[in-house]
């Protein structure tokens, strides 16, 4: 959705919640222990408890619970680095794509730091599917 998120594994919540707290970040997580530390109880952190095991329900969840726009800016981001992606011409990619990406796409989007190239493929189509049901549960 074009949101600069982090992704922790979960072997250092101290470091998750510095980190959170130095970048204003908001804390999801479904580990009751993070909602119980001072810092979040206190209103210091902002941190949502994720109810659902179910990705679909987790994602209403937090658009619902955040307000989110689904419209924010769809694939902006590098959901490997959370970087900006940057345009790329056809010719840019030539030797970087697979023959078929190359013969059938006309639109690339390259990450600056890990430099995976993305295009508009079936992964593409099906991920703007979901993300228009949830645009439909919104207001």
């Amino acid at each position: 959705m074009g949101y600069d998120t982090l992704f922790f594994d979960g072997s250092d919540d101290s470091r998750m919640v510095a980190i959170a707290l130095a970048e204003g970040r908001v804390i999801l997580t479904r580990d009751t222990q993070i909602m119980k530390r001072r810092v979040v109880t206190s209103g210091q952190l902002k941190a949502i408890l994720i109810k659902s095991d179910e990705p679909e329900q987790q994602m209403h969840q937090i658009i619902d619970t955040l307000n989110l726009d689904c419209r924010f800016r769809p694939f902006a981001i590098c959901p490997e680095c959370n970087q900006p992606l940057l345009e790329r011409s056809k010719q840019q990619v030539k030797d970087r794509v697979p023959p078929y990406v190359f013969q059938t796409q006309n639109q690339y989007m390259e990450c600056p730091a890990c430099h995976r190239i993305y295009w508009r493929g079936t992964h593409w189509q099906a991920m703007t599917r979901k993300l228009k049901r949830f645009m439909k549960s919104q207001p």
